[in-house]
């Protein structure tokens, strides 16, 4: 059994197909334990660090930082035995990334017979060594003289009778090719640019033009951190044409646009969002409440001694009317099903939290049956865990109903887009200080606004105004709605 072992990324959940390595915590050489953390990896839902299968010294890592690996994929090789000698490998069990290479001036030395068709080695788009340029299948153009073969039959019949003449006729002077324009990278202007797929892609991806760059690797190759330099640094500016009767009109070319690569966080949430838009027929209520008695039940609580330590904030009191209303309207808590509904007697409760990952919902498992003061510490434990990236795939599967707490951002409401499988999402505004007409007289008073967005397919209008209107009554009284409710 070989000792040398191949760790291939992991499905970590959810059906996930690929992940990009955001930092590798190991290097080649290192000895590594069972189980220790050896890479980060983002994937569409998180950012997750994987553990090793095998202790051992890691032999070889197949992908850089900033590649996205297929699952399945081989990231990295560990030697399980590395105090067992050399490892001993046969010339046909090599692997290919292991055997020597051969050098420029080696390859150059070795000459090829047009006749043979071989393809000479060389980079993709670039001139090979002997004068030709690589292609992907075949030879490009030589640019060595042609030699011209005699063609069969088309010799006059007095040349082939004629003695040989003791004087050559002088040949035709060749035709004058004019030197091809230079660009300002030292090029042909308009000729191939010399880099290898995977940079090629990169490129792509940052939105470089490699036309303008300079290569630094061999035979003037653009590499990946030509690139990279190029992405990083700010933008060259543009040589300027003066016009002698007109100023120049405003540029809106690529070197004023920023392209972003969509993946991970980004990408789940674009594909999500639009498949719940066009599936689940979407309806959105709102509905205005004074919460001054609310937000002084929370100060109170604030000062009771269990409490001093607690992370108590208006969205706890709305995670705690949302839940106390589900129990009143069971089927606001569904799934559509296609031929069936499917009605949960378990409240998964997300809550949507902006990272600088993307927006990501977490949901608390099973958030019914948790007490006012643990629903206070499992929404605290959330929140942290989302702001340090750290947050699990399991963490945000499974979800049955939402708040989103747009209030935060000095938002009024908004009319929140279903996440898959919910059939409602909440939308918690900003509470101002508005006046509000109290007992007969305007006052001052705290106020927010709900936004609720619900599947028309199986909450109607009536269900779904009850439901936020129970929300509603609930931050308006809520030590009110406690005595009569529970």
């Amino acid at each position: 059994m070989s000792r040398i072992k191949t760790f291939n990324l992991p499905d970590l959940g959810e059906g996930l197909t690929e992940g990009e390595i955001l930092a590798w915590l190991v290097k080649v050489g290192d000895d590594i334990e069972l189980n220790q953390p050896i890479v980060e990896v983002e994937t569409a839902k998180a950012a997750v660090e994987i553990p090793a299968k095998w202790a051992g010294r890691v032999q070889a890592i197949h992908h850089p930082e900033g590649a996205t690996v297929e699952v399945g994929s081989p990231i990295i090789a560990i030697d399980t035995d590395p105090n067992a000698g050399p490892i001993e490998q046969s010339t046909t069990g090599a692997p290919a990334a292991e055997l020597p290479t051969p050098s420029a001036a080696s390859l150059a030395a070795v000459e090829v017979a047009p006749e043979e068709g071989m393809v000479e080695p060389g980079l993709i788009g670039g001139v090979a060594p002997g004068g030709r340029t690589a292609v992907l299948v075949g030879y490009g153009p030589r640019n060595a003289p042609a030699k011209r073969r005699p063609r069969k039959g088309g010799v006059p019949a007095q040349a082939a009778t004629a003695p040989a003449a003791p004087v050559q006729p002088a040949p035709a002077p060749a035709p004058v090719v004019p030197a091809p324009a230079l660009n300002g990278n030292g090029r042909p202007a308009g000729g191939p640019v010399l880099a290898k797929p995977p940079v090629r892609k990169l490129a792509k991806d940052l939105g470089v033009d490699l036309a303008t760059l300079t290569g630094s690797g061999p035979l003037g190759s653009i590499t990946r951190e030509d690139v990279q330099q190029a992405a990083s640094a700010p933008a060259a500016a543009e040589p300027l044409t003066v016009a002698t009767t007109a100023t120049a009109a405003a540029s809106f070319g690529a070197d004023r646009e920023q392209r972003i690569p969509v993946k991970g966080v980004r990408k789940l949430t674009a594909e999500n969002m639009s498949r719940s838009a066009f599936t689940a027929p979407h309806v959105t209520e709102f509905l205005t409440v004074d919460m001054t008695r609310a937000m002084k039940a929370l100060d109170r609580l604030r000062e009771r001694r269990e409490w001093r330590d607690v992370r108590v904030s208006p969205l706890l009191l709305v995670a705690k009317a949302v839940l106390l209303a589900v129990k009143r309207h069971p089927m606001v808590n569904s799934t559509w099903a296609g031929d069936e509904i499917v009605v949960k007697d378990y409240v998964n409760l997300g809550i949507a939290a902006a990272t600088e990952r993307g927006l990501i919902v977490p949901n608390i498992k099973d958030a019914g049956r948790l007490s006012l003061r643990g629903l206070a510490d499992a929404m605290t434990d959330l929140v942290q865990t989302a702001k340090a990236g750290k947050t699990s795939p399991a963490d945000m599967s499974g979800g049955t109903l939402t708040i989103t707490n747009v209030g935060v951002f000095g938002v009024d409401t908004g009319t929140p887009i279903l996440p898959p499988g919910e059939s409602a999402i909440l939308a918690f505004g900003a509470v101002r200080e508005l006046p509000w007409v109290h007992k007969g007289k305007v006052k001052p008073r705290l106020v927010t606004t709900l936004g609720l967005s619900f599947d028309h397919r199986i909450i109607d209008g009536e269900l779904g105004s009850k439901f936020l209107r129970d929300i509603g009554d609930f931050l308006a009284d809520p030590e009110a709605a406690l005595l009569a409710w529970t």
